[in-house]
């Protein structure tokens, strides 16, 4: 499967906050937040759900990637996605291996394979406080 998703009893907003705190632990930060609700309004689009994109990324691993690999670069930063779905929150992500294995390289493949277990930490952690 190219991605991880998990539910949790928490409002988007909640899950939101409980992410980022996790993922400051494992030196992540947020780079960007795109609300797609809010843009599809904006633009005149009936969109009642909410559903936000968060980019991730860990300068020290982006760093150990791009120099592994430019083209490694295609698949940064890491995107998270907090949304609600048949009156549940719930937060993904596409896993990192599942866009690494295209470039057919064993070294990134280690890094992102320790990327993704720890974004599944962080998730599964802000899923479950």
């Amino acid at each position: 499967m190219f991605h991880y998703t998990t539910e949790t009893k928490a409002n988007v907003q909640d899950a939101i906050a409980a992410l980022e705190t996790s993922l400051k632990k494992e030196q992540f930060g947020v780079l960007w937040r795109f609300n797609l609700r809010e843009k599809l309004k904006e633009k005149g689009f009936d969109f009642e759900r909410e559903y936000v994109v968060l980019e991730v990324c860990n300068p020290a691993e982006a760093n150990r990637v791009v120099s592994e690999s430019a083209l490694a670069g295609y698949f940064l930063p890491c995107k998270i996605v907090v949304y609600e779905a048949d009156g549940k929150t719930k937060i993904g992500m596409p896993k990192p291996t599942a866009f690494m294995n295209m470039l057919e390289d064993a070294a990134l493949m280690g890094i992102a394979a320790d990327v993704e277990a720890r974004l599944i930490g962080c998730i599964n952690q802000a899923a479950n406080p």
